[in-house]
């Protein structure tokens, strides 16, 4: 916590407690907590902390104090968001869930979800049960949070001020600068591993991004969202530097650290802009410096060589990126291309569009091609989703079918704190260096992202998408829970091709009453299909990252190797996932006090949408076929707390482990939770919390699965046959503990009929 150390330890010391810190990192303090760290693949920064907690732990502290902090200060007014990193948000949640010194040592672990304004954050310590036996009233509160605030605002101001003098001192001496930009944890000597050390020992000073980073206002659009407040310093010194040719940028970044995938490749357009090198470091916890020293000494020489000649900056420092808009005219005549992202729903999504007057057209196929494609034009550090949706988009612009003159591609953005939201940054940078710059990038969102005159979310539009998501979850459950028992193979397939063509024109073009009606015909069609269900199979349950989950290519065909092992494949409803983007403005309005108007209206949305399910509810529970139903929110809201808090937004956030307690609920014991490759919010969400279900519920057995395109499929399928291994001998031991009690119960009513026959 090293951005906001400055304001927590004034606050606790000016309410008159001890903080007490853990000890400096080092190697021991990483080798401390692996035995707890339920990810490989997450940042060296995060695994330290594992070590940090138990050294605390170790020192007699029974108070442990680690709050869940989504936004810090907006240090630029022009920035999109203020968002911290989604592990810098909420690990917390998983040393508390991972961490078993804290439950046998009894430890308090303080680690809400809390704003930093003054203001709000005394509203909610003050609701805050962990909080209230301390008995501090609202004006104490008010005093230390203002004083916290004042000195981190006058350790901000210190850094910069020594950060001027430092610049002024390079340049009045013609001395070489280095601005070593990351993340305020890679102030850690044993995270950084003395990188500022070396260069210093060859000749160059240091200064930290943070110390100039004020010195631009950046006016100039950016092709990415900006909405991360590390990254909106480090865009910012970039610009600096750019500017002072006795300066050079180098980025440190960790392994696995996913959201930097979007500021690396902005940090070099910036630099490159004003002709200045790039010069990336990745560190983890791997110390030999060998390689970085060699990097450094060419960028020195390169810099050297340039001041020498007197190379003047000829680039203008134009690094914004060209935004074709798509208008209203455009709407007639262009072809908006869709990324598969969801077969059955998406399927649906095309028709809903094309009757809004659009001319849509679904990309279907994913192959081998497709990834390679996105390879080649998206960051490597990238999650799979993007690479497989920006490798789509490419792929169908190169392949000549469509007039790229008239063609626009249209893209989701959730606007949350996940990489997704920049996913149209990569679609950008990926057009540009394709030769396709001037494609419109239609951003389909609900927050008000990126507007384009030719593309609006009207109320028909919005009516027809509710309805397609119905259709989509309908049509979903029918074909995974009868495939799995029918009589007659491909019957099922059959009824589902003729009822997805039918939805399409019925998303098209349908009054409430015929939409009703087709719900409850849809069930009693599929109820038709003769199942054999005498020898039951192990239900399995896919939970993950939405792409994945749902994309047959993104996840090597997951549900395909489950049945074909034995399994019933159960899909979570997308309905549910909308839902749950449907509460964040209820969660953050009651966590963080933000909001309130917007609150009301997403609950109004979420009743909306409760009322459109209420016939797939009617229609579900008279069959006697056994469908999960659509889900309560609101319960699975309940349910979850209990594992971690509902201030998990990023990425599918709390959603994804109530879905996994869902299954639970309804006997759904088998789980495979898949992600893509370094996916941040599923670190927490997912990996994160299958110690703490697996505590709560016994019989779980859970297969967190990786995905990305050099993940090892045979190694994928492998986890999935030895999950399903276990999931038979569970299902076996549970059928013969079931004959066992049947008998028990059987020889028990013989007995009573003995006894009453001889009285």
């Amino acid at each position: 916590m090293y951005e906001d150390y400055p304001f927590w330890f004034t606050f606790f010391t000016k309410l008159g407690f001890r903080v007490i810190l853990s000890d400096k990192s080092t190697r021991q303090t990483y080798e401390k907590g692996m035995e707890s760290m339920p990810s490989e693949s997450v940042c060296y920064p995060a695994k330290l902390s594992h070590g940090h907690i138990i050294n605390l732990i170790e020192k007699g502290i029974k108070t442990i104090f680690y709050p869940c902090v989504p936004y810090s200060r907006k240090e630029f007014e022009k920035a999109n968001n203020k968002y911290n990193c989604p592990i810098v948000i909420s690990y917390s949640e998983v040393l508390k869930n991972n961490v078993e010194e804290l439950q046998t040592n009894n430890i308090k672990f303080l680690n809400p979800f809390l704003p930093l304004d003054s203001k709000n954050l005394v509203k909610r310590l003050l609701e805050l049960s962990e909080f209230k036996e301390f008995n501090f009233n609202k004006k104490e509160l008010l005093k230390a949070a203002n004083l916290a605030e004042e000195e981190y605002q006058k350790c901000k101001k210190e850094i910069l001020e020594k950060g001027n003098k430092t610049v002024k001192y390079i340049e009045e001496n013609n001395l070489r600068g280095i601005v070593l930009a990351g993340r305020p944890y890679h102030l850690d000597p044993e995270i950084n591993h003395g990188i500022d050390t070396l260069i210093t020992s060859l000749g160059l000073c240091v200064l930290t991004e943070d110390c100039i980073a004020k010195n631009e206002d950046l006016n100039k659009p950016l092709r990415v969202v900006n909405q991360w407040v590390y990254h909106s310093r480090l865009y910012a010194a970039a610009e600096f530097v750019g500017k002072h040719d006795n300066l050079e940028l180098i980025q440190l970044n960790s392994f696995g650290c996913g959201v930097d995938a979007v500021t690396t490749d902005q940090v070099e357009e910036i630099l490159k802009s004003y002709d200045k090198m790039y010069t990336l470091i990745k560190i983890d916890e791997v110390n030999n410096l060998g390689a970085v020293r060699i990097r450094i000494r060419s960028l020195l020489a390169s810099m050297n060589k340039r001041i020498k000649e007197k190379e003047q900056n000829n680039q203008d420092g134009n690094y914004s990126p060209i935004r074709p808009i798509f208008t209203k005219q455009m709407k007639k005549n262009y072809t908006l291309l869709i990324p598969q992202m969801a077969p059955i729903h998406f399927e649906l999504l095309e028709s809903a569009v094309n009757a809004c007057g659009y001319n849509a057209v679904l990309l279907r196929d994913c192959t081998q091609n497709t990834v390679e494609t996105g390879l080649k034009y998206v960051n490597n550090d990238a999650c799979y989703p993007s690479i497989l949706t920006t490798g789509q988009f490419i792929e169908a612009l190169q392949s000549e079918k469509y007039d790229i003159n008239k063609t626009a591609i249209i893209m989701s953005q959730t606007g949350g704190g996940c990489r997704a939201t920049n996913y149209i940054g990569f679609i950008r940078k990926a057009l540009k260096d394709a030769g396709f710059e001037n494609i419109p990038i239609i951003s389909f969102n609900v927050v008000g992202m990126e507007k384009m005159p030719g593309f609006k979310l009207t109320i028909p539009l919005l009516e027809r998408l509710l309805k397609m998501v119905i259709y989509g979850d309908l049509l979903q459950k029918m074909l995974t829970k009868n495939r799995a028992y029918e009589v007659n193979k491909g019957e099922t397939q059959i009824l589902f091709n003729m009822w997805m063509e039918k939805c399409k024109k019925l998303v098209a073009h349908s009054s409430n009453k015929q939409f009703k009606q087709s719900i409850y015909d849809i069930v009693n069609d599929f109820e038709k299909i003769k199942l054999d269900t005498s020898i039951k199979k192990p239900k399995v349950g896919i939970v993950g990252e939405v792409l994945i989950k749902y994309h047959p290519f993104g996840n090597n065909y997951a549900a395909n190797i489950l049945e074909s092992e034995g399994a019933e494949v159960i899909l979570p409803d997308l309905m549910g996932f909308i839902k749950f983007m449907a509460t964040h403005k209820i969660t953050f309005n009651t966590l963080l006090k933000t909001a309130p108007g917007i609150a009301k209206i997403s609950k109004a949305a979420i009743k909306l949408i409760d009322i459109l399910e209420k016939d797939m509810k009617t229609a579900l529970a008279n069959s006697k076929k056994g469908y999960l139903p659509p889900c309560d929110i609101f319960h699975l809201e309940e349910q979850v707390k209990d594992v971690l808090s509902i201030g998990n937004q990023t990425g599918e956030g709390w959603f994804l482990t109530a879905e996994m307690i869902e299954y639970m609920e309804n006997d759904i014991t088998n789980i495979i939770c898949v992600q893509p490759f370094a996916c941040l919010p599923n670190h927490v969400v997912g990996k994160g919390v299958i110690k703490t279900i697996r505590n709560k519920y016994p019989e779980a057995n859970i297969s967190p699965i990786d995905y990305d395109p050099g993940a090892s499929e045979a190694n994928q399928t492998n986890r999935i046959k030895l999950l399903m291994t276990v999931a038979k001998d569970n299902l076996n031991l549970k059928n013969k503990e079931k004959e066992f009690i049947d008998k028990e119960n059987k020889n028990n009513i013989l007995d009573e009929d003995i006894k009453i026959y001889k009285k």
